[in-house]
């Protein structure tokens, strides 16, 4: 009897247990029910701005290294020897052409202006001296004397030829007047060879002393030249540098003495090189709008402020870089107010081609972590998605997208914290003129 007490013990405890662990497992679950019935709403859909890709002809803007240069830039120099003598210029300052920069001491190169106008005084004096010789007349004059004597000679032996012949004079006087006249023929070969030789003398005179006369002349251009060189000029308009010589100096001993210098500043060079792929782009570009001849340019500054002057290229290197690839442009920017001046680096911007039916999604849509760069898309039910896209140029307040957007997807723009993927929100339309006035793309980081 006590052991069939002993087992129903040991049946009765499970069993009490069992019912003790339903009991507690039903008042969980009725707990359970409790709780989630005083648990508050879900919150309402969160309130977006959105936009719409849109698609347009986009114009490809390229940014290049660039850097100024004067169009001339011209080093003034002494050209003589001689003391530096006075400054009358301001240092750094705009000149113009024909301003006086230096002058040097004058005082030798007078002296010897004033001897080449004396050379030059005698020079013409024996001139003229020379024009004058008597000698040829004189020549001239012994020619007509020998000619009339042989003439008279020659009468001589006419009238006495027949009379020795007859026997009426004697033999000697005939030839007497034979040698006579062959004397007096001698005589006019003598004076006609004077005279050949007064005016080849006279002729030769003339001539050297023309020729001292013109040695003269030169003399007194090259000693009025030097004594020009001591006043010195500016020989264009510009901006003039800082003097490299101090007043007091010797200069132009030797050699030409470099002085300052003088740059051309308006218009000012701007030069950049610019990749052969990019150049073709840039031809075809142009020769499609009907401006081969004329490429805008864009002067980007050392603080990314924007030169208020466009340019335009106005000349390029002969060939392509064959180490680098690259063709280097010359553009002109007009620098009225000279701000610009020469070595500033800048950037040079230009259009080189054109993205047709490019999908533009604004700048502040664009979310990026760890490189990636992805957008919220609001599609059916206002169901949020995100995409990953690829972009490349910016224009305005838009990036152009690559690939991930084919245009016409609505993105958000603001409100990016509030959405999630696969979330409904609540979205607003924002207008195209906030678009445009937006500034950098948001750029989303890790949150």
């Amino acid at each position: 009897m006590q052991t069939q007490e002993r087992a129903l013990r040991r049946v009765r405890i499970p069993l009490a247990l069992a019912w003790c662990a339903l009991a507690a497992l039903t008042a969980g679950c009725g707990g359970d029910d409790a709780a989630a019935r005083e648990s508050p709403p879900a919150p309402p859909p969160a309130s977006v701005v959105v936009s719409e890709v849109r698609t347009a002809d986009v114009p490809v803007i390229r940014d290049f290294v660039a850097r100024t240069e004067a169009k001339e830039t011209i080093t003034v120099q002494a050209r003589v020897e001689a003391i530096l003598a006075s400054m009358t210029f301001d240092e750094g300052r705009p000149v113009e052409k024909g301003q006086v920069l230096y002058e040097l001491d004058k005082s030798t190169f007078e002296a010897e202006v004033n001897v080449a106008n004396a050379v030059l005084a005698q020079a013409e004096a024996d001139v003229k001296l020379a024009r004058e010789q008597v000698t040829v007349r004189a020549a001239e004059a012994g020619l007509v004397q020998a000619q009339a004597a042989q003439r008279k000679t020659e009468q001589d032996v006419a009238r006495l030829r027949p009379l020795a012949e007859e026997d009426a004079v004697p033999r000697q006087d005939l030839d007497t007047a034979i040698a006579a006249n062959e004397v007096a023929a001698a005589e006019v070969l003598v004076q006609e060879a004077n005279l050949k030789n007064a005016r080849i003398s006279e002729a030769v005179g003339i001539l050297m002393a023309e020729a001292q006369r013109e040695k003269a002349k030169a003399a007194l251009v090259l000693a009025e030249l030097d004594l020009s060189y001591c006043t010195i000029t500016s020989p264009i308009d510009g901006l003039i540098g800082r003097t490299e010589v101090s007043v007091g100096n010797l200069v132009g001993r030797g050699e030409a003495t470099r002085l300052v210098t003088v740059s051309l500043v308006d218009p000012m060079w701007c030069t950049f090189a610019i990749s052969e792929a990019e150049y073709l782009r840039l031809v075809r570009a142009t020769e499609a709008r009907g401006e081969r001849t004329r490429v805008e340019v864009s002067l980007v500054l050392a603080d990314d402020s924007l030169y208020p002057h466009p340019g335009e290229i106005v000349t390029a290197e002969r060939a392509i870089d064959v180490e680098t690839g690259t063709l280097q442009l010359v553009c002109q920017f007009p620098n009225p107010d000279g701000e610009l001046r020469p070595g500033q680096f800048g950037r040079a911007r230009l259009t080189v081609g054109v993205f047709e039916g490019a999908v533009l999604v604004p700048q502040k849509a664009i979310i990026e972590r760890q490189g990636v760069k992805s957008v919220l898309v609001v599609g059916e039910g206002n169901k949020v998605a995100l995409k990953t896209v690829q972009v490349s140029e910016r224009h305005e307040s838009f990036f152009v997208v690559e690939k991930g957007l084919n245009g016409g997807e609505t993105v958000i723009v603001e409100g990016l914290q509030k959405a999630q993927p696969g979330s409904t929100v609540v979205p607003t339309e924002v207008a195209a003129s906030a678009e445009r006035d937006a500034g950098e793309p948001n750029p989303g980081g890790d949150e």
